[in-house]
Order: structure tokens, then C-alpha cells, then sequence
């Protein structure tokens, strides 16, 4: 198996490595074209900031790579917003993988504290393969000061000051997690075995 790890301008890189060393497997990091389409699995991370991200994938060229790919990706956190339509973050056009989904800045007027950060519990939608072992709900980690709104394209749901938003979206071969797997514990580690294991 080959995983490939997406290089662009965003942090959070060490971590999934960790995790996924953790699990006995190695990825390579990179934005080469070839090794991006060639990789059994894509890991799409990121903690950044969505135009400046975007403004780098489409100066490589990786913006039309990736929405493409037909081999399982898995987004996470700014890697699964910049996998919806549009951000505000910038704001930004993104890669369409889930047309028509916007996301959306938490209220500076809400009472909690922005960015939405700690452990949360996951609803989850019956039925999606990379969640079966977790039950029906699941504590993770979030770190995100913007949130994807529910779509049809949302398994997974999370509530915070009042939103309830999506904290996993699923689509063919693509996933994404608003939340942090490699920082999950028990939890994200099934995630990403079951990820490992998805055919």
C-alpha cells in the first residue's frame, strides 16, 4: 500500500505521520502530480487558512489533481473545507468535490469561545463504513474557527453554541473529518484503520 500525504502550505503534516506510524504504516509527503494519482490512499490535512491554500494548490496545478482522484481521500479539517464549494475563509472558491456546500464562519456574537476548540461528540449517520466501530456517537478533537454546514453530503454531525454542523462528509471515494483523527485517541485511530482498510 502507498500513501501519499498532500504538501501544500498548511500545517498539521507531523501529527498525521505520527498517527499513522503509530497504526505501522508510512506515507510519503508530497505535490508531485504522479505520486498523487499513483498512491493506493490520499490524505488531504491541513490548519491554515483556505484562499492562501487554494492560491497554492492551483499554482500547482493540484487544484484539478485532486478533485479527480478515484483512489479513497480523506480530508481533514482545512482539507475537508477545501474540499467544499466556497469558504469565506478569504474568501475563497475551493474544489468542488461537495458542489454547492459553503463554509460559514462561527457568529463572533455567539457565547462560546471561536475557534471551536476541544473534544466534541460526533452523530453519527448509520451505515458509513469508516464509523462502524465507534457506536453511535464518538468524543474527538476540534480545532476550527469556520464550520460546513449540513448537506446531503454530511455523515457525521456535531453541535457548538447553538450550530449543528457537519463533522464528517462522504462522497464515492472521497471523506472528509472537521475534526482531528491523529488527535483522537481510541476514536481516531479506528478512523483510520478503517480508512487503511477501505476498498
Amino acid at each position: 500500500m502507498s500513501i501519499a500525504v498532500v504538501k501544500y502550505n498548511a500545517g498539521n503534516i507531523h501529527s498525521v505521520l505520527s498517527a499513522l506510524g503509530r497504526l505501522g504504516t508510512e506515507a510519503v509527503v508530497t505535490d508531485d502530480k504522479e505520486a498523487l494519482q499513483s498512491a493506493s490512499r490520499v490524505i488531504f490535512p491541513g490548519v491554515g487558512e483556505a484562499k492562501s491554500a487554494m492560491d497554492y494548490l492551483r499554482a500547482k496545478g493540484l487544484d484539478t489533481i485532486l478533485r479527480n482522484l478515484r483512489q479513497p481521500f480523506l480530508g481533514i479539517c482545512l482539507g475537508m473545507q477545501l474540499m467544499c464549494g466556497k469558504s469565506e475563509e478569504g474568501p475563497a472558491d475551493c474544489l468542488g468535490i461537495f458542489p454547492g456546500v459553503t463554509v460559514t464562519r462561527f457568529p463572533k456574537e455567539g457565547g462560546a469561545k471561536i475557534p471551536h476548540v476541544g473534544w466534541n461528540t460526533l452523530a453519527l449517520r448509520r451505515g458509513q463504513y469508516l464509523f462502524q466501530d465507534l457506536g453511535d456517537q464518538a468524543w474527538c478533537y476540534f480545532v476550527h474557527s469556520y464550520y460546513v454546514p449540513l448537506s446531503p453530503y454530511s455523515v457525521a454531525l456535531t453541535s457548538y453554541d447553538g450550530i449543528t454542523f457537519s463533522s464528517a462528509l462522504h462522497k464515492d471515494n472521497f471523506w472528509g473529518c472537521q475534526f482531528h483523527p491523529e488527535k483522537s485517541a481510541d476514536a481516531g485511530e479506528k478512523i483510520l484503520r478503517r480508512f487503511l482498510e477501505v476498498e
